[in-house]
């Protein structure tokens, strides 16, 4: 069993992460590499599958997001998948090596009356030996709790970006109510899958930003998931970065907040996320070599491409790369506390 006292610090300073940041390249992937092999096996990358189960007509004005009914991005609006349709996908996702099976729904907070079918939706999964993943929004406590009851295995509640950019990509939530959701996940005692998107215009400072939020938190998040801005026209930052420099984060900066992201928290799951599919496979090995040690497989994310299940097994092939069979390290340090 891995001691996590002994490896886990959520005491950085800023100052710390932006010195991780300017580090020569090299020397940052090596450091990188070597915390993510005292801690994961070397040559395992977990699968996950995400599917959107409720999309579009998300009132939230999230700059970055087609789903937004603040975007002119042709996304129609649909109610909730029926669960069957689902359990099907998800039998699929395992059938094609997936772990885990993340279901996101563009809510800003799920209604009371969505509950019955997510718990069901949680329990059909989990019956399949599939992790569980869920992103609906905001949480109240009672929800948070009606999940960790279904079985819920994680929560997804992404940060976004450091706390001074967020408020110029979203208005209509504060990022203390994101803070909030984490706690009330933890306090229910499902485990938190939380992150953010680089390349949406924001400086170093924010992305170092950004990882120090995560980095500090009580407990590190079982999973931080990087994305890389996909921008879509008819977004407020689609159409703000369309024909612009910043219009696609530079590949060596991407890396190197993968490699902040690991060595600061080195015992948390590292996913490459959105963004993935317009990456060369040159930048998605550096990656890999910098931490990062999950991925979405499949066409699609939501409502963004992605690079595809033939796609990763010819690169997973080139690469001598595996899929995860075991526990993540985060998961199998915890002791399960004592029946009363």
């Amino acid at each position: 069993m891995i001691d996590s006292s002994e490896a886990v610090r959520t005491d950085w300073t800023r100052e710390e992460i932006a010195g991780l940041f300017e580090l020569p390249f090299t020397e940052l992937l090596f450091q990188a590499a070597s915390i993510h092999r005292e801690n994961h096996p070397a040559d395992q990358v977990q699968l996950c599958t995400l599917l959107s189960i409720k999309t579009g007509g998300c009132p939230e004005d999230c700059g970055y997001c087609s789903q937004s009914v603040h975007a002119d991005s042709g996304v129609k609006a649909t109610k909730l998948m029926d669960v069957r349709a689902v359990l099907q996908s998800a039998a699929q996702a395992k059938d094609n090596g997936s772990q885990r099976f993340c279901m996101g729904a563009a809510w800003r907070n799920p209604k009371d009356r969505d509950m019955p079918a997510i718990v069901e939706i949680v329990k059909g999964v989990a019956s399949m030996g599939m992790e569980t993943c869920m992103t609906l929004g905001m949480l109240t406590p009672k929800q948070a709790d009606m999940l960790a009851e279904a079985g819920l295995d994680y929560y997804n509640h992404n940060i976004d970006s450091s706390p001074e950019y967020y408020e110029r990509v979203i208005s209509t939530r504060a990022f203390d109510e994101r803070i909030e959701t984490l706690d009330h996940v933890r306090g229910a005692g499902i485990n938190v899958c939380s992150g953010g998107i680089v390349g949406m215009g924001e400086t170093r400072e924010d992305r170092v930003g950004f990882v120090h939020t995560l980095a500090t938190l009580p407990q590190h998040p079982e999973s931080v998931p990087v994305n890389a801005l996909v921008p879509v026209k008819g977004t407020v930052l689609g159409d703000m970065l369309a024909d612009t420099p910043m219009a696609k984060i530079d590949d060596i900066e991407f890396v190197r907040t993968v490699a902040a992201a690991r060595i600061t928290m080195p015992l948390s799951m590292v996913r490459l996320s959105a963004g993935r599919e317009s990456m060369s496979d040159s930048t998605q090995a550096l990656c890999f070599m910098a931490g990062a040690n999950s991925i979405f497989t499949g066409d699609k994310l939501l409502t963004a491409p992605n690079a595809g299940d033939d796609s990763d097994a010819k690169l997973f092939q080139r690469l001598g790369i595996t899929a995860l069979k075991g526990e993540e390290p985060l998961r199998a340090c915890k002791v399960p506390e004592p029946a009363e």
